[in-house]
């Protein structure tokens, strides 16, 4: 059964495959402000955010990981990133899917964090 939309949004056009680009940057922006207790670094840098789906009407997928499936946050990790996006004016529904598939690894990381902890 589809999800019903809500009756305020109804009214508002559909986004197109740019304007769902620019909006999951926007869905970015709140993620970034997530950090990860363990590391000085915001979660998106880090390279948890796997990917950030947006649909024509503002719904928000995030897929993420943690470093390592024994992390002391695996609980509180995947909330924060879910209320972070959900901060994102205009946003619809929000989800977080948790995945070790493939798994974290320093790669991931920007060039900048790397060098910042001295990986690079």
């Amino acid at each position: 059964m589809p999800e019903r939309i809500a009756p305020e949004r109804e009214q508002e056009e559909a986004l197109n495959p740019i304007q769902r680009s620019l909006f999951a940057n926007e869905v970015a922006e709140y993620i970034r402000e997530v950090y990860d207790p363990e590391i000085p670094v915001n979660v998106y840098d880090l390279g948890l955010i796997y990917d950030i789906q947006v649909d024509e009407v503002k719904n928000v997928h995030v897929v993420m990981t943690l470093t390592s499936p024994a992390c002391p946050v695996a609980g509180e990790l995947p909330h924060d990133v879910e209320n972070a996006a959900r901060r994102t004016p205009g946003v619809g529904r929000v989800t977080v899917e948790l995945t070790w598939d493939p798994p974290f690894t320093i790669e991931r990381m920007s060039e900048d964090v790397r060098l910042m902890l001295g990986l690079d």
